[in-house]
């Protein structure tokens, strides 16, 4: 049965039993008192995930994409300087969207699989607008330091891709100075994809387009519906189910505990890393910026008469587990497995341990 799939792909994670639950809550208005009591609490406890301060803290409607557009819209203009590091798919998308607005992109490349230099992303340009940067690399399996692009920033805001770290790897967002970050729910939290979770500092919302190109991520007017006093302006209709998941995954992660939620990835992280060693697989990341939470290896030359893709589907089809391909550059030559959210479980690891071995014959 497809429910009973282990995703162990960069894509969406098992969800949490919590969040299932909560798509059987009763539909509310998106003005309903009772509703908006639920949103209030879900951006609180996305402040306790980014851990920050920043009023507005909220779920954008849509995925992390849409997180990552509706940060520069509202940050970049036509001749804005852009610095943006490349070492995978994500920071090329970043490209592509300020380019779109006019920015002019400064590009900071590292190959994919290899961590970025953050002392070449400070000196890639003297008054950037903008440094942007992408924290665990989903395409790629690689951690990117963002401590310490943030240590140097100066005036520039920095905007940082948490749609794979936030919940799976320590993101202090006002420890760090982190202007404006965005993720995803569909990584470490346990929740379907269909939101962006995303912090605002003050630095960053003073220095929002008055008129960006797009009404619907219009920060500024989210915000007067999110603080708005008195009661709540009218922006769009949220999405009213998807914040009821969000809620109960947050709620998850945080009764947990965020450190522990840190522990269990990086131990499940360790022990896949360690079995597939252990199997003949080399590792793509380097050991110092490896994600615990996805795990990308080099695909053996010998796969015993099968194509990678066969591999794939062998996995999916005999044992009901999910692994995800190379992408850009790395089509064809990498594995991408997940192992994040309610999936980030010992039991799930050597279960694909296992299977992957009997699948290749080691």
């Amino acid at each position: 049965m497809i429910s009973d799939r282990v995703l162990m792909g960069p894509g969406p994670s098992n969800l949490y039993p919590e969040v299932v639950s909560a798509f059987t809550r009763p539909l509310l208005g998106h003005l309903d008192p009772d509703f908006l009591e639920v949103l209030d609490e879900t951006c609180d406890r996305l402040r306790a995930l980014y851990r920050t301060a920043n009023s507005l803290t909220l779920p954008v409607s849509g995925t992390g994409s849409a997180g990552m557009e509706a940060a520069f819209v509202n940050l970049v203009g036509p001749g804005d300087v852009v610095v943006v590091g490349v070492n995978g798919l994500f920071g090329e998308r970043m490209c592509e969207v300020a380019g779109r607005l006019g920015a002019e992109i400064v590009r900071v490349d590292a190959p994919w699989g290899e961590p970025l230099d953050a002392a070449a992303l400070l000196a890639a340009h003297p008054s950037p607008s903008v440094i942007a940067l992408v924290h665990a690399e989903t395409s790629t399996g690689v951690r990117n330091d963002v401590e310490d692009v943030a240590r140097g920033k100066g005036d520039a805001l920095l905007l940082v891709d948490a749609v794979t770290s936030l919940g799976g790897i320590p993101f202090e967002a006002d420890r760090w100075g982190v202007d404006l970050a965005y993720s995803g729910t569909q990584k470490c939290l346990g929740v379907p994809p269909g939101l962006s979770p995303m912090t605002v500092a003050a630095r960053a919302r003073a220095s929002f387009k008055d008129r960006p190109s797009s009404w619907y991520f219009d920060l500024g007017l989210i915000a007067r519906y999110v603080e708005g006093e008195g009661g709540r302006t009218y922006h769009h209709t949220a999405p009213v189910s998807m914040i009821f998941a969000l809620h109960a995954g947050l709620g998850v992660v945080l009764e947990e505990g965020l450190e522990g939620a840190w522990d269990r990835h990086r131990e499940c992280g360790q022990a896949l890393q360690g079995g597939l060693e252990k199997l003949g697989f080399e590792l793509v990341a380097p050991p110092e910026h490896r994600l615990p939470q996805l795990t990308t290896v080099w695909v053996p030359d010998d796969l015993g008469g099968m194509s990678e893709a066969e591999v794939r589907a062998a996995l999916l089809y005999r044992y009901g587990i999910e692994i995800g391909a190379g992408v850009g550059p790395l089509a064809g030559r990498v594995w991408r497995i997940g192992c994040m959210g309610h999936t980030a479980r010992l039991r799930n690891v050597e279960l694909l341990l296992g299977a992957l071995g009997e699948v290749l014959g080691r």
